[in-house]
């Protein structure tokens, strides 16, 4: 089964990327691996304090996760799998492409202000030639009218 790998992050645009990748899934017969990264400078503090903090970033992650993948599952019919990873975004999205070999498409939402379409869109697109898969870019203003026809 190939599966849309897609970032869960607190930007706006994850919205519209989650959608696509549940919608595009429904439609192939694929399926959706979304991962969320922590990262390792939340936890520069006593070990205690630091295994408190993560355990609470992952309890944040499973919640938010809950709301995508209930959508997912009541409007896709598309059961989503959690992955969460510690240490550098841009780095662990390579990992788990890695080692995944079900992953086929990384799919990630592109912000809409002037500041660009986002820092993880731009450190992506620069190692987005030595990627095994391709990237889609999904723009963050798209309505949900227009994702499911494109989709």
């Amino acid at each position: 089964m190939r599966k849309f790998l897609v970032v869960l992050d607190d930007s706006r645009e994850c919205l519209n990327a989650m959608r696509f990748a549940a919608m595009r899934a429904a439609r192939t017969g694929g399926g959706v691996a979304i991962l969320s990264v922590i990262p390792p400078d939340e936890f520069n503090h006593w070990i205690g304090v630091g295994d408190i903090m993560r355990e609470e970033a992952r309890e944040r992650i499973q919640a938010h996760f809950e709301v995508f993948a209930k959508w997912m599952r009541d409007k896709q019919g598309v059961d989503p799998e959690l992955v969460i990873r510690e240490g550098e975004s841009v780095s662990e999205i390579i990992e788990q492409v890695r080692d995944d070999p079900e992953i086929g498409v990384l799919v990630l939402g592109a912000g809409t202000d002037k500041k660009g379409p986002g820092p993880l869109v731009t450190q992506m697109t620069r190692s987005a030639g030595s990627l095994p898969i391709p990237i889609t870019i999904v723009p963050g203003d798209l309505s949900k009218e227009r994702l499911e026809a494109i989709t």
